[in-house]
């Protein structure tokens, strides 16, 4: 018989792609989702890209009696059902403690009760802050924070304390957390309870640190989604990208297929028990490049990105993913290529009209005094 594997949150962006890749492979699969409105639109109906023979259960992860019949006859769990967005999260500071630290110890004090053989929980990049830098005398600096004073100066790149600039390196799992937004510490609270609890109670736990993940059915009419999927949405309106500070801030993209693809290693891999690992792309690409690839290949180059010059409270500057741990314990690889990811990306994106939120959502910040 095949094993049952929960994914809660599974309706969405990453987890239907999960869902996807684990029934391609043989495992039966059941879907925790709340169908919350901002991602998924009014209804609560699961959307049309999930498959239909994965069962479907709608409910919050807070609930306990619903958690307790999703885990019924359950082996695995993938826990991804979370709240979503750094800028957001600074002022939806009950809603995004309640989802994503109320929700995981719920789903967690289940399965003190009933243990499964694994649980995967997705953490985030954003638990790093910054990224890991190196000074001009070879040191390494894991809390590069940038103060308001160098901000407000426009002087975007991190400084050791004579002022000189700080080159960026991959990040690896062992750089401490620096906890920059309401989001990130929700993030390092999930990872942490699932892993302390997992060895109290003697269940294998594995959390994974996505990076920038893109791909088709990400929801281009949320904001806070990923920074791709948010241009993408401009760039369907006919509108410029809003890119905060110069552009030149890098990140890790990652293919949503080289995701789902990690999880089920992840899964499959004793290896990876107890293990924090960061799954990305292993490459660095700056904001402005990725907007202008972007327009490039939905045939929107007239259409040129806006660099703002402005920043937003728990922004970073850089930080991208040293991926060596993944492949070492249980030989992930990238394998969509940008060019490949965001060729795919615009295939799907061809016909949509979103609802364009992100000078609304920009305004918000403003008028809290989270973007200057």
């Amino acid at each position: 018989m095949e094993k049952r594997i929960l994914i809660t949150g599974g309706a969405g962006f990453i987890g239907s792609h999960l869902v996807d890749e684990l029934l391609e492979a043989g495992y039966r699969v059941r879907v925790l989702d709340n169908l919350t409105e901002q991602v998924h639109g009014p209804g609560a109906v699961p959307p049309d890209y999930l498959d239909p023979s994965a069962e479907f259960i709608l409910g919050d992860v807070r609930n306990r009696a619903v958690v307790r019949r999703a885990l019924d006859g359950v082996s695995a769990v993938f826990h991804l059902a979370a709240a979503v967005g750094v800028g957001q999260s600074m002022y939806q500071v009950e809603q995004y403690t309640s989802i994503n630290n109320m929700g995981t110890a719920t789903l967690l004090q289940e399965l003190i009760e009933r243990p499964v053989e694994k649980l995967i929980v997705a953490s985030s990049m954003s638990v790093y802050g910054e990224g890991l830098y190196e000074g001009h005398d070879g040191a390494f600096h894991h809390d590069a924070r940038r103060t308001a004073a160098q901000l407000a100066a426009a002087r975007w790149e991190p400084e050791d304390n004579a002022g000189n600039p700080l080159a960026a390196l991959r990040t690896a799992e062992d750089k401490p957390p620096s906890l920059a937004s309401v989001y990130a510490l929700s993030k390092y609270d999930q990872e942490r309870m699932c892993l302390m609890l997992g060895e109290a109670y003697h269940f294998p736990v594995v959390a994974l640190r996505f990076f920038n993940v893109y791909g088709p059915r990400q929801a281009i009419s949320n904001p806070y989604t990923g920074v791709l999927a948010i241009f993408a949405s401009r760039y369907l309106n006919s509108k410029p990208p809003l890119i905060f500070e110069d552009g030149i801030q890098k990140r890790d993209f990652v293919s949503v297929y080289d995701v789902a693809r990690a999880c089920r290693m992840a899964l499959e891999s004793p290896e990876a028990t107890a293990h924090v690992v960061n799954i990305g792309s292993g490459h660095a690409y700056t904001v402005n490049e990725i907007a202008l690839r972007i327009a490039s290949v939905m045939g929107k180059t007239d259409v040129e990105p806006r660099i703002t010059g402005k920043y937003r409270v728990g922004d970073i500057r850089h930080c991208f993913a040293d991926i060596r741990l993944a492949r070492d314990l249980f030989g992930y690889e990238p394998r969509v290529s940008l060019e490949e990811g965001l060729d795919g990306l615009a295939g799907w994106l061809e016909g949509r009209i979103p609802t364009d939120r992100v000078e609304e959502a920009a305004a918000e910040l403003m008028q809290r005094g989270l973007a200057i």
